[in-house]
């Protein structure tokens, strides 16, 4: 196991920036945000720490990259920013969330619900959600895995032609696998941070994916016509969980992020850091390490006590009464599905301690 760890002189560098108009931009922060950011080079913060890598096949060690300052990004000139009409992110649902079209509506609502308080001051719209076969997309079995996949990039052509205009951006979510070209075995997501679309799979989140009673798997492809898409009429969806829905959120903010323009962190614990296996994503804190929330603050413009009281709003707000299928996935039998938010707890108490020093 190997730790990052930088200098305090490198982090306070790397969120303040010693450029006089950068620096003077952040000593206009409120007292209590400085407060907080300034944890990002207190070597006893028990908030923020260093990066720990525990295999070689972790993203740091096996995709080398610059890492991103606050001035570099802020004095990037192609980053997207939201601006006058167009502060909206949408979201497009392709396929079912659940395995009832109720409880996909619900878990979009808790979605949606979750990047307004992210993103905190940007409208977050649902668009209506569509079938795979509306795409046109390709689709194949994974030879390994056996589970259905569709085209990321054909997927990511087809949401630049209903980006509406007052969207910031569109992003396309689906619990069908993803596959990027042929030569790929998967991939859980896909970006054009230029054209501000994104299409992520959550199918890899669900806690039986990897397991040998897996029941997504598919013996054997029968497609009467390039039209034919009812091999998705009754394809299989995980069960709805809390480690799910945690999973699920970490993915969406984390690829939104990089539409904002913000690249993989190599600074501190964060959401931004990459993964290349769902061991290592799971290990990334749900949210951002002070040089990434810095960026993020000075693209939307939110205030960081307001932006974590609605964090704490949407962990602790009751969902409505949903009909839920029973865990043998049965589309018949229905019972009662909650807000499913045990796993976000220790975050919570995070968020607490953060506000704390907000407050102080």
């Amino acid at each position: 196991m190997q730790t990052v760890r930088h200098s305090e002189h490198t982090l306070k560098t790397a969120l303040i920036s010693k450029n006089p108009e950068l620096v003077k931009q952040y000593e206009r922060l409120d007292p209590g945000e400085q407060r907080l950011l300034n944890e990002a080079f207190r070597p006893d913060s028990d908030l923020f720490g260093p990066i720990t890598l525990h295999s070689p096949s972790d993203w740091i060690i096996s995709h080398p990259e610059a890492p991103q300052d606050f001035e570099e990004f802020f004095s990037d000139l192609h980053r997207k920013s939201p601006s006058p009409g167009k502060q909206t992110i949408y979201i497009l649902c392709i396929g079912l969330l659940g395995n009832t079209r109720s409880i996909s509506e619900e878990y979009l609502k808790w979605l949606k619900g979750y990047c307004e308080a992210f993103f905190y001051g940007l409208t977050v719209k649902l668009l209506e959600p569509i079938p795979v076969s509306a795409t046109r997309c390709s689709f194949r079995i994974n030879d390994s895995t056996r589970n259905l996949q569709i085209h990321a990039g054909q997927i990511l052509t087809f949401l630049k032609k209903k980006k509406p205009e007052d969207a910031f951006c569109v992003v396309g979510i689906t619990m069908i696998d993803l596959y990027p070209r042929d030569s790929w075995n998967f991939v859980f997501g896909q970006a054009s941070l230029t054209e501000g679309v994104g299409i992520f799979s959550f199918a890899r989140y669900g806690t039986d994916f990897y397991s040998s009673h897996y029941k997504g798997r598919v013996t054997r492809l029968q497609r009467k016509s390039s039209s034919d898409y009812s091999v998705f009429d009754d394809y299989y969806l995980p069960e709805v969980s809390s480690a799910l829905l945690l999973r699920s959120c970490k993915t969406l903010t984390h690829e939104i992020g990089h539409i904002f323009g913000l690249r993989h962190c190599q600074w501190l614990t964060c959401l931004m850091q990459g993964s290349n296996h769902l061991e290592e994503a799971d290990r990334r804190p749900l949210d951002l390490c002070p040089i990434c929330l810095r960026k993020l603050q000075s693209a939307v413009g939110f205030r960081l006590r307001d932006r974590c009281k609605a964090l704490v709003r949407w962990i602790d707000a009751e969902s409505t009464d949903t009909p839920r299928v029973t865990p043998k996935h049965s589309r018949e039998e229905l019972v009662t599905l909650p807000k499913p938010v045990e796993a976000f707890k220790e975050w919570k108490e995070w968020i607490t301690r953060c506000l704390a020093v907000l407050q102080k």
